[in-house]
């Protein structure tokens, strides 16, 4: 069978870029037909390698997202303490970083003077569910 290549859409991409550090391929690849848009897993594969990100699902990593909602801030908060410094994360594209479970539980424990009452005021709650 004879496939027609198709030009990534940015929505499409978007939409990968939040599923690729959490779901298999093939995980990855129904969610998108949900969405309306028909890849194969090694299409995806592909352009996931193309723009840095890892194929393997990272369970102890999580991504500015993911710790913004769960500690209530915005994600461009998260991803300004990395850029800071203020913690390690892996750059994975041009606006997405991942963080080490380790990294962020360590981050939490102790930050930054400037920051320390706003990371005091978060739900303790969500902090031990994120980082254990």
């Amino acid at each position: 069978m004879n496939r027609t290549w198709r030009k990534w859409e940015p929505e499409e991409i978007e939409v990968l870029e939040e599923m690729s550090e959490a779901y298999t391929l093939r995980q990855i690849a129904r969610r998108l037909k949900r969405h309306g848009y028909q890849r194969t897993t090694e299409g995806i594969n592909k352009k996931l390698n193309r723009l840095g990100y890892s194929t393997r699902t990272t369970l102890d990593n999580y991504s500015c997202n993911q710790i913004a909602k769960t500690l209530c801030v915005d994600s461009s908060t998260v991803a300004g303490w990395v850029k800071r410094g203020w913690f390690v994360g892996k750059q994975r594209s041009a606006t997405h970083f991942q963080v080490k479970s380790q990294d962020l539980k360590r981050f939490l424990k102790n930050p930054p003077r400037r920051i320390k009452n706003l990371i005091a005021s978060l739900d303790q709650l969500a902090i031990k569910t994120l980082v254990g």
